[in-house]
């Protein structure tokens, strides 16, 4: 499976105020970089947590098969399309009528292809997140993203890698995990 952000959560300018304000800084000299840390932490909290936590589009590849393949991505809010990928590279869209899909209560997403003929691989695009916006963001979530945005600002000199995320922001989104069986 190979995921790809097609379209990313947009990070509005109150993310990187509460930043700011966390670490004390007051000059916009260091906004750049600090966006990037943010990005960053968002994406580090969606690994932790098994869930992406800001509405995004994504792309998601899979191999061709018959039987229910699932996402990996969670949680799926709704899958906008699904292009068939043939030996060559080229795509083209599939037709609702050649595959199904499935959304579960918990965001859990799976698609069936009917008949891949000569395709190789399937692109599955959709939408996925926890949070509309940063403001819909569980609090726990988005203290977690700036402590850890902090943490990192702040450790950028150190030698040596330090495990992540540190122990309070994990206990912040410890209750958020979702866990799966592979």
């Amino acid at each position: 499976m190979m995921r790809l952000i097609v379209t990313p959560a947009s990070l509005p300018a109150a993310a990187l105020a509460a930043l700011k304000d966390w670490l004390g800084i007051t000059v916009s000299a260091d906004d750049a970089s600090l966006g990037v840390l943010l990005r960053a932490s968002l994406d580090l909290c969606a690994e932790f947590t098994g869930m992406m936590p800001l509405a995004c589009t994504v792309e998601e590849n899979l191999p061709l098969g018959t039987d229910w393949q699932s996402l990996t991505t969670r949680p799926v809010l709704a899958i906008t399309g699904v292009d068939g990928i043939a030996l060559d590279g080229t795509r083209a869209a599939l037709g609702l009528a050649s595959y199904d899909s499935e959304i579960a209560a918990d965001g859990t997403a799976r698609v069936r292809i009917h008949d891949g003929g000569a395709l190789t691989r399937v692109a599955v695009r959709f939408s996925a997140g926890l949070a509309p916006d940063w403001d819909h963001l569980p609090e726990p979530l988005r203290h977690g993203v700036i402590r850890l945005a902090a943490h990192q600002y702040r450790s950028r000199e150190t030698p040596g890698a330090e495990p992540l995320p540190p122990a309070s922001v994990a206990a912040l989104w410890r209750p958020w995990r979702r866990l799966r069986l592979a």
